[in-house]
């Protein structure tokens, strides 16, 4: 597993934006477009766009399916088990990109467990 140093946060903000950032970097798109896409999502749920289920549907509007990961694999091992594809994992309380096996990410994640991933079809 490779890790890049990662934040396309226009203000270089990298606290409360993880999802924003993960989306951005899996879709190849800027982080206002994923903002914005995120946000719209949330409005036509009534919804905050942090809520995973918002991000999520916006997720499955873009060809993405979720899956449960193996039980306590680490974002370290994850990257090392899907070595291709793009993936946003889903940790506790933050959302990583991994693409091609390496993490994306404005720090090295790599240590914390993964729950569920979304996978790019």
């Amino acid at each position: 597993m490779e890790y890049a140093y990662f934040n396309p946060n226009p203000a270089q903000r990298n606290v409360g934006d993880c999802t924003v950032r993960a989306i951005s970097k899996a879709m190849d798109q800027s982080w206002e477009t994923s903002y914005l896409g995120i946000a719209m999502e949330g409005l036509l749920l009534f919804d905050m766009p942090s809520a995973n289920h918002v991000w999520g549907e916006y997720l499955k509007r873009k060809g993405f399916h979720r899956e449960l990961a193996p039980d306590g694999i680490t974002v370290r091992e994850f990257a090392n088990e899907y070595p291709h594809g793009t993936y946003i994992l889903a940790l506790s309380g933050h959302v990583v990109c991994i693409k091609n096996g390496t993490l994306f990410d404005s720090w090295d994640s790599s240590n914390e467990i993964v729950l569920y991933f979304w996978e790019r079809e």
